[in-house]
């Protein structure tokens, strides 16, 4: 099912207001403070393709934090700033001419979930950068979305060669359920890494906690090390 551009308009929130709590938030702090889902086991993806804790589903579950933001495709934009040599504010056009690019890869949601050979189309994050050109100080992305969402990255996991600003699932626009009309894909890390509705990203020189982050969820999130919570 496709989304309706002409149905959304954009509610923007302002840099200092963040996601409202909800039944979900509420409940995956709960479950961040009781260890909930650990299996203290380690796997590889070189050896093992489902992570320890995982189950296969065929279908795509929707999580959110209990709000989605409506978007128009008129006044969308994806800004990239920070430690850049150019900034960038694209529109909606501006982006759908940018290379296109496909990937296939698994995600894995942290509530144990996981969905095998997913196809992705839009901007790799790789091209994304080089329009940019990140400085040298740069090492960590701060992502933040339209509902206020942030969630942080190292500067080399966001560049990884499957990541993906994705704009089509399996053949078809990417509904705003997922997080259309686009999102980031990063499928090494667990899936709350990957912003739905992305409309910034902002290149730091130091790691610094997004929402789940500072909410119990850990700050890298690799899927095979079972990183859900804090480490702390």
């Amino acid at each position: 099912m496709s989304y309706c551009p002409n149905a959304m308009r954009i509610s923007r929130m302002s840099d200092e207001q963040t996601p409202s709590d909800s039944k979900l938030t509420t409940s995956k702090r709960r479950w961040a403070a009781e260890g909930k889902f650990l299996t203290g086991r380690i796997s590889r993806p070189e050896t093992e393709r489902l992570p320890p804790g995982q189950h296969l589903v065929k279908n795509w579950p929707v999580l959110d934090l209990g709000q989605q933001p409506v978007i128009s495709l008129n006044t969308w934009r994806l800004e990239v700033r920070g430690l850049v040599e150019r900034s960038l504010d694209l529109t909606w056009a501006a982006f759908q001419a940018m290379e296109q690019s496909t990937k296939v890869s698994d995600i894995h949601c942290v509530t144990t979930w996981s969905r095998y050979d997913n196809k992705w189309k839009g901007v790799a994050t790789r091209d994304l950068l080089d329009l940019v050109m990140p400085k040298p100080q740069a090492n960590y992305v701060m992502l933040t979305s339209y509902d206020g969402y942030t969630t942080n990255l190292p500067l080399s996991d966001f560049a990884a060669e499957d990541a993906i600003l994705a704009t089509s699932w399996e053949g078809l626009p990417l509904t705003h359920d997922h997080g259309g009309p686009m999102r980031l894909v990063v499928p090494h890390l667990y899936l709350w890494k990957s912003a739905k509705w992305l409309r910034r990203v902002d290149l730091i020189p130091a790691d610094q906690a997004g929402f789940w982050e500072k909410n119990g969820y850990h700050m890298y999130g690799d899927p095979w090390r079972e990183q859900r919570y804090t480490d702390d």
